[in-house]
């Protein structure tokens, strides 16, 4: 286990084994690959938006921003072990300055991993090593995403306002 492994193998309810990493300085190209490779519904559902490609602004947001303190991001890889060992999801969760027991939360999946628990696995670590303090979610989450609101569902309570197709959810965390 690396300094970056974020525990020991899992398993998906499938079968298929899995390990956690935290993002790394190195991960730039790992990050736009993923995206390059999901689908115009996947960008969308986690972006709300789907330009082709992510800008370098947004990948110094999402790589170079990262402390694993405030904003902790994590990669999950899959089948871990194996040759064929792939970044298959990546999960963060950032601390809202002006609120320090509230975190967004957002999960990208490869489409071909969709369905197999890679997003609850994701969810699941992020509020295990969450930043210290928060007890809260705050984000949104397109109407039509369905998985993410059931994955947003199972890690406390929830409240949500819909307005034009977009959820604003709030998750109290369990203490």
């Amino acid at each position: 286990m690396t300094s970056q492994d974020l525990g020991a193998v899992s398993r998906l309810p499938d079968g298929t084994p899995f390990r956690l990493r935290a993002v790394v300085g190195t991960d730039r190209q790992v990050l736009q690959d993923m995206y390059i490779a999901l689908s115009q519904v996947s960008r969308h559902g986690r972006f709300l938006a789907a330009p082709p490609r992510l800008s370098e602004l947004t990948l110094d947001h999402l790589v170079d921003a990262v402390d694993q303190k405030d904003h902790i991001a994590v990669l999950l890889l899959a089948p871990a072990g194996h040759p064929d060992e792939v970044p298959v999801g990546v999960g963060r969760m950032i601390r809202y300055a002006g609120e320090p027991s509230t975190a967004d939360i957002a999960l990208a999946v490869a489409d071909e991993w969709q369905g197999r628990g890679v997003g609850s696995a994701l969810a699941r670590a992020l509020v295990a090593h969450r930043p210290r303090g928060v007890t809260r979610l705050v984000t949104l989450v397109a109407a039509d995403n369905k998985a993410s609101v059931a994955t947003l569902a199972r890690l406390g309570t929830v409240e949500h306002v819909l307005t034009d197709g977009v959820y604003d959810i709030t998750v109290t965390l369990p203490t």
